[in-house]
């Protein structure tokens, strides 16, 4: 994967200057280490780094076509090019490069904007056609790659990530957005085109926007995620198996394909170890896999990962975790992630990235979409039992239903409290609610809300995300079963806004790894979109069809093993200048951002000798904190100081690509 970003300047504004291209690729350095280029023409500009793992010695981009009318600057892999560039060498097409984002520039020729639906892999790219003066932004399908944009005094700017769309100087200085805050506080992650700051877009998932140099817009969203369950196909448990199987060995051959070595994340759980196993089989030679260990033992899965990586033959790296850790480099993940954080998850995946480039890869294939496409999340269990539960609602019978929930919750005798039973009795009997199964998640992290300033929350109040999610409802919504709606509202809101960006790209592309998803392949996913909710989940037996599968392939302990939700240990770091800093609160633009006084009560609830919050919710708000704090920092004062270090490592190389076709043309630099 890469770095891409660009400019299209308002009417009259002149030429696009090389050196603002350049502070943009500064900022996405570490997205494309092995090198960058520029292009520009009287219309746009556009930068792009690189990383090479397909074509190494070629393919340097932005790059064009024959005819010099279609650039692009393009980030992702296109898993189908290979076959994609027979078709097209066939039609007359003639190719300079052997990678494949070429394909995307002589597939746009071809079929105009009906080329994205071609495309199966994962991307985000910015495509100028220069004849039309056009610019568009296309994101994947599930948004598995990065891509934000704003227009500002006419102008619009576009970035891989915030940091480089800031670089440009187009902007004024970041504010951080009320209404984005308040969604990550609620539910954990993001639902493009919001963002946390003010003024900054993202392109949605499986989206397509078009610019015109006028300053028109238009936005296609040409591929959405819809089940059909009732459509002819699978009726068994063992043909879903079969055929879940076949697309899915089908999908780790595709992304295995590079011209560099491509590793395993193994956690020990059912989808990594499946992929796993399938990467092995598909391997010419030993994979090596990356595990992350704890010493905290309730949080530890060491000898399941190591269970895996004897039985496929790997060689099996580790990096160990503790909950001190966190604040050694929580400044960098938050500057990678570019928004608050609820879950403690990405402090460990960034350094399990780190491991994976100081071992000298810079590819691995991870297990995520599994459980949204496969109904693995404890969620689906709730709504379950909730909507048979409510049926009748004064049975006691079924509300003890709810003690089979949660097993991973580390103190089993909560789940057989009149607590417990309580907090899934509330708002029981709202089944006609259309985010049904969510409720009561996002209105237990509605409390984390309180350690925003108060105008911070007032401002947050005038934004309405749920009725902009309604509208994105699919057609035929209603007619779901509650298992089917469950599933598209966590993949449309928390995969890929949170899991695929804050666990996924953004900390692995921190390290220039890049992260590969079979489960997301277009295969897979026409299997798991087709199953009847019977198959998908047969009483709470999550991800049947995958165990089936995994039953004669992986030790039974491991293709049954209960799915244990992937978190990791915090601890307040008493008596430090970290807790003074979050209780003197934040500011940014002027703007204070956190409450003070909120911050001071909930840190006083910590346990005196370990810092331990008795809660995961305070957990998630002392975190949430913590991590605006550090935002308003790193996207306040200590901006311009990153992007101008970033600016000297770029100044010491030249660019693989410049190419000036602007009225002012400067010369070329080769193609190195």
């Amino acid at each position: 994967m890469c770095g891409i970003a660009g400019v299209l300047p308002g009417q009259g504004s002149g030429l696009v200057d090389f050196d603002v291209l350049r502070s943009m690729a500064a900022a996405l350095r570490h997205r494309g280490p092995d090198g960058y280029g520029l292009y520009r023409d009287n219309h746009v500009g556009l930068a792009h780094t690189r990383l090479s793992l397909i074509d190494p010695s070629g393919s340097f981009q932005p790059l064009t076509g024959e005819g010099e009318t279609v650039w692009l600057t393009f980030n992702g892999e296109i898993f189908n090019f290979r076959e994609l560039r027979r078709r097209l060498l066939a039609q007359g097409h003639r190719f300079r490069t052997n990678g494949d984002g070429e394909v995307v520039v002589h597939l746009y020729e071809e079929l105009g904007a009906r080329a994205w639906r071609e495309l199966e892999g994962q991307f985000a790219f910015a495509l100028w056609d220069r004849r039309r003066r056009w610019l568009w932004l296309v994101r994947d399908r599930f948004g598995i790659l990065p891509l934000h944009y704003s227009r500002h005094r006419g102008h619009l700017v576009f970035g891989s990530e915030v940091k480089a769309i800031f670089a440009s100087g187009f902007l004024p200085p970041p504010e951080l957005d009320p209404g984005g805050l308040a969604e990550v506080f609620v539910r954990w992650s993001l639902s493009a085109p919001q963002t946390v700051f003010a003024g900054v877009q993202a392109v949605h998932a499986g989206t397509a926007m078009c610019f015109d140099a006028a300053g028109g817009v238009r936005e296609e969203r040409y591929w959405q995620l819809r089940f059909e369950p009732d459509q002819p196909g699978v009726r068994s448990l063992s043909d879903a198996a079969e055929e879940l199987g076949d697309a899915l060995d089908s999908a780790v051959v595709d992304r295995m394909r590079a011209d560099v070595p491509v590793g395993v994340y193994l956690s020990g759980g059912l989808d990594s170890s499946m992929i796993a196993l399938l990467a092995a089989r598909s391997s010419d030679s030993p994979i090596d896999t990356f595990g992350i260990t704890f010493r905290d033992e309730r949080y530890d899965e060491a000898a399941q990962q190591r269970e895996v990586a004897a039985l496929i033959g790997g060689r099996h790296h580790e990096v160990e975790y503790d909950a001190a850790d966190l604040w050694d480099v929580l400044h960098e993940v938050v500057w990678h992630t570019e928004m608050p954080l609820m879950r403690t998850a990405p402090i460990p995946l960034f350094l399990l990235a780190r491991l994976v480039r100081g071992s000298g890869l810079s590819a691995v294939l991870t297990g995520e979409g599994a459980d949204e496409l496969l109904a693995g999340y404890g969620i689906f269990k709730e709504d379950k039992v909730r909507r048979f539960w409510a049926r009748q609602p004064g049975s006691a019978i079924r509300g003890r239903l709810t003690h089979r929930l949660h097993p991973e919750v580390f103190a089993d005798e909560a789940r057989h409290t009149e607590m417990w039973r309580s907090f899934f009795a509330t708002d029981l009997t709202r089944t006609d609610h259309p985010f049904y199964s969510h409720l009561i998640r996002w209105q237990n992290n509605a409390w984390c809300l309180r350690v925003l300033h108060p105008e911070v929350r007032r401002a947050a109040q005038l934004s309405v995300p749920d009725s902009a999610l309604v509208d994105r409802l699919p057609k035929g919504w209603f007619e779901w079963d509650g298992l089917t709606r469950a599933q598209w509202l966590e993949a449309e809101t928390f995969l890929s806004g949170y899991l695929l960006s804050c666990q996924g790209d953004r900390i692995a592309m921190a390290h220039g790894v890049e992260a590969r998803y079979p489960f997301l392949a277009a295969g897979v996913v026409e299997v798991c979109r087709r199953l009847p909710a019977a198959l998908r989940m047969p009483g709470l037996w999550d991800k049947a069809a995958l165990r089936m599968f995994a039953a004669s392939r992986l030790p039974r302990s491991v293709a049954m093993r209960r799915k244990r939700p992937y978190r990791a240990p915090f601890a307040m770091p008493l008596g430090t200048p970290s807790v003074e800093m979050i209780a003197d609160g934040a500011t940014m633009a002027g703007q204070e951002l956190l409450n003070s006084h909120a911050l001071t009560r909930l840190a006083a609830r910590a346990d005196a000798r370990h810092g331990i919050l008795p809660s995961e919710r305070e957990v998630m708000a002392m975190l949430g904190a913590v991590t605006v704090r550090l935002l308003a920092e790193l996207f306040g004062p200590q901006l311009s100081g990153r992007i101008a270090a970033a600016r000297r490592q770029l100044d010491a190389s030249r660019p693989a690509v410049f190419l000036d076709r602007s009225d002012a043309r400067e010369p070329d630099v080769p193609v190195t």
